[in-house]
């Protein structure tokens, strides 16, 4: 085994032991040195382990044995091939350029280091993961990721709303990770060994072997393919699992880009992929998984039309291209799930940090309803996010283009081929491209464009901030220590959100921009320099497998490949562009030039209107059956198991029959003796009418 591999994920690792154990004596400059140099090693060693992957290099073997169980053997080891080092060198770039962001936005913190010391481990996490050849190490390194999503989200522990927030996070997860164990408990039971290889190459011998449910029979590939997807569900916030994303806004910006980009809710897709010799076999589990994936792209994405937090329109957009991966993994059109799943790390990244970089602008207001014409007070951070905004809704020769391209055309294959639910998924993604352009442009026209609106967050009065607690809020409460370095430095920096009248946004320092910049560079050309071999070459040859007589999707798509160029010009006559500049065009008209007309819109639509507020009730809902009802069971198990049954009859019923006997009892000693020789008497009678005549039957 090559040094390299070990330095990977574990660089971080020490960075983050040396911020955790020692952040206090070594400094806040010298954490978040140690814990960027860490990365930064490891990034480093990541592109040199995808350059040797790139020259046919492989490796697939052991660390250490951990332990054996009844002849199960429970290994440490590496897979390394050309998907693991394409997630290697997505999640450390975008790992590091969080770190370096995260010297301006958290100066101030008191959490400073604990902050860095977090992320480091998040990123050592992540790598575990990808980086896994077993399903004892995958499942380590997935339960880690949702361990410290827990403590980055709710790092700002004294606000109930992240509490609630990293909760809520907590407990999604674990119902779509008991869907995960099971998965893999049932690749254990029937396929004897946890190894990939292993599995991968028994697999097409139980692809008709029937899963003995009771009263039913499934084929076990269905059944374990949708458990293991149930996990990805959870990680990747796929429906009806999305529901803790949107409120991960609690945490700081730059946790909500590390776990929105490149890794947590990424952990899903590429989980499935790396599973393409299992959901291959399993047409059910295909079709289970493109619905899934198609009702995420499209309704989620009618969520972010009706917010105003900046950075839930982030969130929202997250949940809707995930829901495009899902679909291409749904379809056999894994290498484009994972083209996308790339593309997608940089300029979602680059918003979320865009969106970070506003806020301090903005002295902690996130409500795009007090903004506008921030683009001559804030150049860079305005044509970093028009970038990352033309590259989510697949302009053409821009990096996300390339990506949702694929994508839509390998459904309308599959479509066309018949595959369950690939009609409706092909519906939705193209739908889905008019509702991202438009609530794209809504945010860049509402923040960067048009009439300025300063001032009206100022102060403890903003509604928006009064119902949600976000960013903002960490500084509005007394006990949670603000993010924002550069925040004005007077005494009254910390007592209010927003800018006050007459106040002007500024443009964040280097240290926030230059990420930005950093990431807005393969945000623009990466797609376009590697579609070719990504897609449509033999880089994932042997990595990811497709049946192409049952799934032909990507290798029809191969057949029309004509490059990069004529696919972009292409692009400018079909109906995805059509869709995309109608949104924008939407989008322009609305907020620009006549911004009356959504309010009126939302007059005329209010049920409509009310349902995306709501989030279509899935919080009501889970609030009231879910917690509710845990409540009630829990209440009830309270006043009629524990008071009523165990304290009331058990305990208290028992020493009341004690002493209900003994009272009994004592009357008949009396004392006199003539009372016991009358007791003696009855019970000699008795004895000689009752109890003898029954023996001598």
């Amino acid at each position: 085994m090559k040094s390299t591999y070990l330095i990977v994920p574990f660089a971080p690792l020490l960075g983050a032991i040396l911020c955790g154990f020692f952040g206090h004596q070594i400094g806040r400059a010298n954490a978040h040195r140690i814990a960027i140099l860490g990365v930064l090693v490891s990034f480093v060693a990541a592109v040199s382990i995808l350059l040797e992957t790139l020259a046919g290099e492989r490796f697939n073997g052991m660390l250490y044995e951990w332990a054996t169980v009844a002849g199960i053997r429970f290994q440490v080891g590496f897979l390394i091939d050309t998907l693991t080092a394409t997630m290697m060198c997505v999640v450390t770039f975008v790992s590091l350029m969080v770190h370096i962001y995260t010297i301006g936005y958290m100066e101030e913190d008191a959490g400073y280091q604990r902050f860095f010391a977090y992320i480091s481990l998040f990123t050592f996490a992540m790598l575990m993961l990808v980086m896994a050849n077993n399903f004892v190490q995958l499942f380590f390194g997935w339960e880690a990721v949702g361990l410290i999503s827990y403590l980055l989200i709710g790092f700002w522990f004294t606000r109930p709303t992240a509490i609630y927030a990293n909760l809520k996070a907590f407990l999604v997860n674990r119902v779509g990770d008991f869907g995960f164990a099971l998965g893999i408990g049932l690749v254990l039971a029937h396929f004897g060994s946890l190894d990939y290889a292993a599995v991968f190459e028994v697999a097409p011998t139980k692809a008709t072997e029937m899963l003995d449910l009771g009263i039913v029979q499934w084929p076990l590939l269905a059944v374990t393919c949708i458990c293991l997807f149930i996990g990805a569900m959870g990680k990747s916030a796929q429906f009806p699992l999305h529901v803790w994303l949107p409120d991960s806004m609690e945490g700081p910006t730059p946790i909500s880009a590390l776990i929105h980009a490149a890794t947590m809710v990424t952990a899903g897709i590429f989980m499935v992929a790396r599973m393409s010799p299992l959901f291959e076999l399993s047409d059910v589990a295909l079709s289970f998984v493109i619905v899934i994936g198609s009702i995420t792209a499209l309704f989620m994405g009618f969520l972010g039309i009706v917010q105003n937090d900046i950075k839930r329109v982030v969130a929202y957009s997250t949940l809707s291209q995930l829901g495009y991966m899902t679909v291409a993994l749904g379809a056999s059109a894994y290498s484009a799930a994972i083209f996308h799943l790339m593309t997608h790390a940089f300029f979602k990244a680059l918003l979320f940090l865009a969106a970070g970089s506003v806020i301090i602008g903005m002295h902690h207001d996130q409500d795009m309803r007090h903004m506008g014409g921030l683009r001559k007070y804030m150049p860079i951070t305005w044509i970093t996010s028009l970038i990352g905004s033309l590259a989510l809704i697949g302009t053409p020769f821009l990096s996300g283009f390339y990506s949702k391209d694929a994508i839509i055309e390998a459904v309308g294959e599959a479509a066309h081929h018949g595959q369950a639910g690939a009609g409706f998924a092909y519906f939705a993604v193209l739908a889905g491209v008019f509702v991202t352009a438009f609530y794209s442009f809504r945010m860049v026209f509402l923040v960067f464009h048009g009439k300025e609106r300063f001032g009206q967050g100022h102060g403890h009065g903003s509604d928006h901030h009064a119902s949600q607690g976000h960013d903002a809020h960490a500084k509005h409460d007394a006990h949670a220590k603000h993010d924002d370095a550069h925040a004005d430095k007077d005494t009254h920096a910390h007592e209010h959100h927003g800018l006050a009248p007459g106040q002007k946004p500024h443009e964040s320092p280097w240290v926030v921009t230059l990420p930005l910049v950093l990431l807005a560079i393969p945000s623009l050309i990466i797609g376009f320099f590697t579609i070719d071999p990504l897609l449509f070459g033999d880089f994932y040859a042997g990595v990811i497998h497709t049946d192409a007589a049952k799934h032909p999707a990507m290798s029809l798509l191969k057949e029309e490949w004509h490059g990069a160029v004529a696919m972009g010009l292409h692009a400018l006559t079909s109906l995805p562009f059509l869709l995309a500049a109608s949104g924008v065009a939407c989008a322009w008209y609305c907020y620009l030039i006549n911004p009356a007309l959504p309010a009126m819109i939302g007059r005329v639509l209010s049920p409509l209107h009310y349902v995306l507020e709501q989030k279509y009730f899935f919080d009501r809902f889970n609030d009231f059956f879910f917690s509710g009802g845990s409540r009630l069971l829990g209440r009830g198990l309270w006043k009629g198991g524990d008071q009523a049954l165990i304290d009331g009859a058990i305990v208290n019923g028992s020493w009341r029959l004690v002493g209900l006997v003994a009272t009994s009892s004592r009357g008949v000693q009396s004392g006199y003796l003539y009372h016991y020789a009358i007791s003696m008497i009855v019970g000699v009678a008795l004895l000689l009418f009752w109890f003898v005549p029954l023996l001598s039957r």
